[in-house]
């Protein structure tokens, strides 16, 4: 363990140790929840012996609990001693910017620029749906989603609006 940390430096086998270790917790802590699940499930029959199943549950989750420390200081103990750590470079490109902006629509679609970088030249935000409501006319408005604003301008969503 000191040749790695030699080799790599500290702060790189501590964040490796810092991983690792969530790693491992994490996986065991799941299992633990699964096994309290199954200890609450089969609780219930100490009751037939005439025990307090409440202490009975509290001794076995401690103990179980005890086990699964156990298990995580093992686990990443034996982990560590057979990893290797492997130093690489990042890709340059990985944080660069897509050659196209993307820009939501209200239909939930995805629209892109076009070929040459530029924005549409139809707004995103105006569908046809909206095109074809009338402020002015309620019989345009039944095809209004329920979460969109209310056309009449009052602010609020359609269904507490005019969608009632």
């Amino acid at each position: 363990m000191a040749e790695k940390a030699a080799n790599f430096g500290p702060d790189v086998m501590r964040m490796v140790e810092r991983s690792l270790l969530l790693q491992v917790l994490d996986q065991t802590w799941k299992e633990h929840l699964h096994h309290l699940d199954y200890l609450r499930q089969a609780i219930g029959l100490r009751a037939y012996a005439q025990k307090d199943p409440l202490n009975e549950y509290k001794r076995e989750a401690f103990s179980l609990f005890e086990q699964m420390l156990t298990r995580v200081r093992e686990q990443t103990t034996s982990i560590l001693s057979r990893v290797e750590v492997r130093a690489e470079e990042p890709p340059a490109d990985l944080f660069a910017r897509p050659s196209q902006p993307m820009r939501e629509s209200r239909g939930g679609e995805i629209e892109g620029g076009n070929d040459d970088g530029s924005l549409p030249s139809r707004p995103v935000a105006q569908s046809r749906a909206a095109v074809a409501v009338d402020p002015n006319d309620e019989s345009t408005w039944k095809s209004t989603p329920r979460n969109a604003p209310c056309p009449c301008g009052s602010g609020k969503k359609f269904k507490y609006c005019h969608g009632k």
